[in-house]
């Protein structure tokens, strides 16, 4: 075990650099494999509250690396100072690191009379408090979970089916925590460890070389999805719709020649700009749209209707027409972007009062609705709405209630050129793998892509470019072990945490290492 607390304040620290490096847009995923081992070397033999430091500089380190786009939101398209959205950065950064140092400070009190209990106990709470961070009241932010560094492997991949997207963290996790056990172990336990190290990275390396068996579908269909590439923008004066006429009358001739091609269904992303069905204007061109183009025409929009608190309210909505230009189906996000699209403790976070684009705040959904595609035999689907698509649950919603086709609708404008972007779309990809459904996903300047039931990317679109994309899609009805179950898997490793927890407060040795003694 390390003794000298500089080396375990620079494990920590570059456990957090490993594990960002694994991230896009930096894409070194071979790094997630024993970036968390750095920590649990670092943690092995720590008092739990110095402990829970080292656990607070890793994700300090790891969400400063991965988030730097939360700036770039902030102090471009928030309009906030440069101290301003570096506080708010800070602030979720803060937030975020927490969760790393409760792991940090239970897993280091677990093993303080025994290193391998805390590195057994240690993917299982990894998983728990991943769980617990996607399931926050109202400020929920599942990003760059643990799995995600390994979801690029399409062997890999297909474990979310299974288990969901715990499952692949659980497994980079339970790796690490080998990986840690072998190097701090000693005689027969550390043969044992390292033999199954061995056994693990034998059936990794089997499912990494496996993508090459998984299916290849064949779709029915084509989608046109249309990439908008409206420059972004927090607020539109009121004769937006005429100073851009022109490029909207281009969209329309992409997405009618598209539709004339081939009949079925022409997608727009987001709401990018102005757009709203109360609009004469617009309403107007959409039905005009979806007559002329003689497909079903699916839109994001804005919806304006009254509020729970009296008064016009916005929502952000999709909304579909039919061939006749009728509007068919609404669904209304709910899961709507903290400080993006409303402002959580408005009373006492007045700074945030210039975040929002509408002075009231985007009013929150409250169905998961599906619809039925006319133009492709009347196959059903589920639309979720940008940040939605990083809640694992909240996507297999659709499915469990009938969608087997999924879209997703997205403007990520907002990012900029940062890895925000690549991440998002990182995460979209593993919801289709985890329901077995077609994914659609259309944006605003990229990534807009096709992506089959198994996590391949089919067709995608440049980015940064007004265009139409032929996506190809078909429907699924079978029902996946996690579309069935759902989180199963972070249940169970919750379950086992306090199991762990409960059995080292009942232990003899609890005087020795009592949490939460300083």
């Amino acid at each position: 075990m390390i003794r000298w607390w500089p080396a375990r304040l620079l494990l920590a620290l570059g456990s957090g650099l490993a594990l960002a490096l694994a991230f896009p847009s930096y894409n070194l995923p071979l790094f997630a494999w024993f970036a968390l081992a750095m920590l649990l070397l670092a943690l092995a033999g720590a008092r739990p509250w110095p402990a829970a430091l080292l656990g607070f500089l890793h994700g300090a380190v790891f969400y400063t690396a991965t988030l730097t786009w939360i700036y770039t939101v902030m102090r471009v398209h928030g309009g906030l100072s440069v101290a301003a959205a570096a506080g708010v950065l800070a602030a979720l950064v803060v937030a975020a690191s927490l969760f790393t140092a409760a792991f940090s400070l239970v897993a280091a009190w677990l093993g303080r009379s025994s290193a391998s209990r805390g590195f057994a106990a240690a993917p299982f709470l990894w998983i728990a408090l991943e769980f617990g961070r996607t399931h926050l009241p109202a400020i929920g932010f599942p990003w760059n979970l643990l799995g995600y560094a390994a979801s690029e492997n399409l062997g890999l991949l297909q474990l979310v089916s299974l288990t969901g997207i715990y499952g692949l963290s659980f497994l980079v996790a339970a790796y690490n925590a080998l990986l840690a056990c072998v190097l701090v172990g000693s005689g027969r336990r550390r043969r044992a460890v390292a033999a199954w190290l061995v056994v693990t990275t034998a059936l990794v390396v089997v499912a990494v070389f496996g993508g090459r068996f998984i299916p290849v579908p064949h779709p029915r269909y084509v989608a046109h999805l249309v990439q908008t590439d409206f420059p972004q923008s927090a607020s539109y004066p009121p004769d937006w719709m005429e100073r851009h006429a022109a490029e909207l009358d281009e969209l329309e001739r992409l997405s009618v020649a598209a539709g004339e091609k081939s009949p079925g269904l022409v997608v727009w992303p987001e709401v990018p700009a102005p757009f709203s069905l109360e609009d004469a204007r617009f309403a107007a061109r959409a039905e005009e749209l979806a007559r002329a183009s003689h497909s079903d025409f699916l839109v994001g929009v804005v919806e304006w209707r009254l509020g729970p608190h009296g008064g016009l309210a916005p929502y952000n909505s999709a909304a579909l027409l039919d061939v006749s230009g009728r509007r068919v189906f609404l669904y209304d996000k709910i899961y709507l972007v903290p400080f993006g699209e409303y402002v959580p403790l408005r009373r006492w976070l007045t700074f945030a009062k210039h975040l929002t684009a509408e002075v009231g705040d985007f009013q929150p959904g409250s169905e998961y609705k599906v619809g039925t595609i006319a133009n492709a035999g009347g196959g059903k689907f589920g639309v979720f709405i940008c940040y939605e698509a990083i809640f694992p649950a909240e996507v297999r919603r659709f499915v469990t209630n009938g969608a087997d086709l999924l879209v997703n609708l997205s403007n990520d404008g907002w990012f900029g050129r940062s890895a925000g972007p690549e991440q998002h779309v990182a995460m979209a990809r593993v919801r289709a793998a985890e329901n077995r459904r077609w994914l659609l996903r259309d944006t605003n300047n990229g990534y807009t892509t096709a992506i089959d039931p198994y996590g391949r990317y089919v067709a995608r679109l440049a980015t940064d470019i007004r265009g139409e994309l032929d996506a190809p899609y078909d429907f699924r009805s079978d029902m996946t072990l996690y579309a069935r179950w759902g989180d199963w898997l972070a249940w169970l490793c919750a379950a086992a945490s306090l199991c762990f927890v409960g059995a080292r407060l009942a232990s003899p040795e609890r005087s020795r290492g009592a949490l939460p003694k300083r």
